[in-house]
Parts: C-alpha cells; structure tokens; sequence
C-alpha cells in the first residue's frame, strides 16, 4: 500500500494567464527526498470515486534537502482539478499525497550531451532536472533546453532559464513559438532545432516530454537522424 502524506499550500502564484504555480510544505518531515524529474501524485477533493481524485504532477524544484514541494500546474477549462487549483484551492488548505515516483531522471553520470525537448507544462521536470545537474561536480558538456509554446505569454520560467544560460556556459535554452507574429525567435515547433542543429551522436541522450503527438512526432524524427530508441528517455505530459 502506498504511504500517503500530507503538507499545506505556502504560496501561489501566477507564471503565465493559464498556469500557476503552487508550493505545498510537506508535514512531519524536515526533508521531502525526492529524485530529479519524479513526480508525486495527489488525492485531491474532487470526487467520490478513488481513481477520478487521483492527479500526477512533476514536481518543478531540485531536491534540495528541505520539505517544499513545487508544482506548476496549466488550466483546462472543465477539468475536475483544474477548477480545484484555479478556483477552489487557497493559501494553508491540506493536501494528501504519495510519492515521489517515476524514473524520468538523470543518472548520477551523465551524458556528455543532454538535448531536452518539450512544449508547455512538460518544461517542468527539466526545471528540475536541470537545476539538479548544474550544482553537480561533474556535468554534462552541453545541456541543452528547447521549449515550445504557442504564444510569447505562455512561456514559463522564461527570466530563469534565460540567467541560467548566462551563468552556465554548458547550458542553453531556446524557445520556438508556433502562433506568435511578433517574436524575434523561433517560429514553428521544436523538431526543426534539434534537427537543424544536431547530427547522431552515442555522446548524446535526447529526453523528450510534453503531449503524445509532439513525442511520436520527436520519435520518429530522431530515428531518422540515426538515434538509437536507447538514446532517447521519455514522459507523457498532460
């Protein structure tokens, strides 16, 4: 049986007009230890049924040795925990959860080359991750984040991502918008970047999270450069 847990909402705050971010602070623990890239899933007030309360979310800050638990969670109009977070939830209510769980991680020696390819709220567990790996001893050579939305105002963790790269010379971050007219960046979807700016090589992992079709999509381009299905990690998002 899995061991609940409960913790209380410390903050909330707004990243884009449809997402929000919420720190929840674990009870009874000092420190809430988790891996890079897990999740943990929720049991939230939502319905009488068990498996239609249950909800899945990456958690978006590195484990950093203490008992806060980020999430950043997007709005979907009519969804059972979306209205919950938007509407309902508040500042010290109780949340019951389990976890962490998942093995979308990083291993404790990485690739010498990471390419992290994902749209919306799929930017989340590389939040982590990278995080993670930029206050290791040993890192990659090259991390690299490419993030893609519709519209410039959908973009999250845009100032962060954007010091990171200028603090880390091995980290890059590039953002492709798909329905933005004024934007001085990349137009269209992910793929095109990663296929203009990388050939195979057995250095260099590609993980992949976001919405199904943008993953089979990825797939299928990747396979096409030569990259092994063993080169590539990936996570359903949404």
């Amino acid at each position: 049986m899995p061991k609940w847990l409960t913790g209380h909402v410390i903050d909330i705050m707004e990243e884009s007009p449809t997402t929000k971010r919420f720190w929840i602070e674990v009870d009874n623990v000092e420190h809430f230890a988790f891996k890079a890239g897990q999740f943990i899933t929720l049991d939230l007030p939502i319905h009488e049924k068990r498996h239609k309360r249950w909800r899945s979310y990456s958690i978006a800050n590195p484990p950093k040795g203490y008992n806060i638990i980020e999430l950043c969670i997007s709005y979907f109009k009519g969804g059972l925990a979306s209205e919950y977070f938007f509407k309902e939830l508040k500042l010290g209510e109780k949340i019951t959860f389990k976890g962490p769980d998942g093995v979308f991680c990083i291993p404790q020696q990485p690739p010498s080359s990471l390419i992290m390819v994902c749209t919306g709220t799929g930017v989340v567990p590389f939040r982590s991750m990278i995080k993670d790996i930029l206050s290791r001893p040993m890192q990659p050579d090259l991390i690299h984040l490419i993030f893609g939305t519709r519209v410039k105002e959908n973009i999250l963790y845009l100032k962060e991502f954007i010091s990171l790269q200028e603090k880390h010379k091995n980290f890059r971050y590039t953002v492709t918008l798909s329905k933005e007219e004024n934007w001085e960046g990349w137009n269209g979807h992910v793929h095109q970047i990663y296929e203009k700016e990388y050939k195979f090589s057995p250095a260099t992992n590609y993980y992949l999270c976001g919405w199904k079709a943008m993953i089979d999509e990825a797939q299928v381009r990747l396979a096409a450069m030569g990259v092994p299905k063993e080169n590539i990690k990936l996570e359903l998002y949404g």
